[in-house]
Order: structure tokens, then sequence, then C-alpha cells
């Protein structure tokens, strides 16, 4: 399953609002991302709220360059479906 956000605004926190081209939207909190000098600018409220969906890539990006996996957005936004443990089983979000 190839998964493309198609658009996502930015919430409070590190929450985004999120849809995917699967036609399902969500709330994705992303907090848990932010690991790592290249999210460390990120981790100011103000400066993660200026991502955008890149058309090329289909995910969210930021103006530094970093990104994340449309499928990692997924997880988040829909972590406690119970329908969809299996295919986040599969992809190694959970063992």
């Amino acid at each position: 399953m190839f998964l493309h956000v198609t658009h996502a605004k930015p919430l409070d926190g590190y929450r985004v609002e999120v849809g995917f081209d699967d036609g399902r939207e969500g709330v994705a909190d992303l907090t848990e991302a932010l690991q790592g000098p290249m999210f460390d600018s990120l981790k100011n409220p103000d400066v993660f709220k200026k991502f955008r969906v890149d058309e090329e890539l289909q995910t969210i990006v930021w103006p530094n360059g970093t990104d994340l996996a449309p499928e990692y957005i997924y997880y988040q936004a829909f972590r406690d479906d119970p329908e969809l443990q299996a295919t986040f089983r599969k992809w190694g979000y959970i063992a």
C-alpha cells in the first residue's frame, strides 16, 4: 500500500489534521517524530506549523528540508484503529 498525503493543516502543539489519498482523514500527533538534530528547529511550535504538502513527495515537508514518510503520519493518525493493526505490524510500527 502506497499512501500519499493530500492535505494537512496545523493544529495545537505538534498535531496535524491530515488527509490521505485512500479517503481517510484524521489527526496525527507528531510529537514522537521530533527526535534527532534534524528536528531540533521543529520543536518550536511556530516553526513546526510552517510545513506544507509537497506535490512531488506527496507528504508533509518543512522549509529546512525535513519530511516524514506518509505511512508514519498515517500510523500516528490511526494508531488506535483495530482494523489497521495488521497493516501497522506489517510496516514495523508495532510488534
